[in-house]
């Protein structure tokens, strides 16, 4: 009993091309199941409207808040801040 070399070669030839193809499909799989993840996870939430996250960022920009009470921080209307800080500002020079 001979083993046919040429023989052994083409299947294993096959068999690593087999492989090859199954390990492909198998990666796009997975990319497939991450985008339908990331469009589930993301892009499917519904989002605010332009009008209603510049009515919160204006909110935020012209009006006072407490922000932490134990440390006593809190927001000021921008103009605010930025005239208080040019009167501090020029008391260092």
């Amino acid at each position: 009993m001979s083993i046919n070399i040429k023989k052994l070669r083409i299947v294993k030839i096959t068999v690593l091309f087999f492989f090859a193809v199954l390990f492909m499909l198998c990666n796009g799989c997975s990319d497939s199941d991450k985008k339908t993840l990331a469009y589930d996870e993301v892009l499917k939430k519904p989002t605010m409207s332009l009008e209603e996250l510049r009515a919160i960022e204006n909110k935020a920009l012209t009006s006072y808040q407490l922000i932490d009470t134990a440390k006593q921080v809190y927001s000021i209307p921008i103009e605010n801040a930025m005239e208080l800080y040019l009167k501090e500002y020029s008391k260092t020079k």
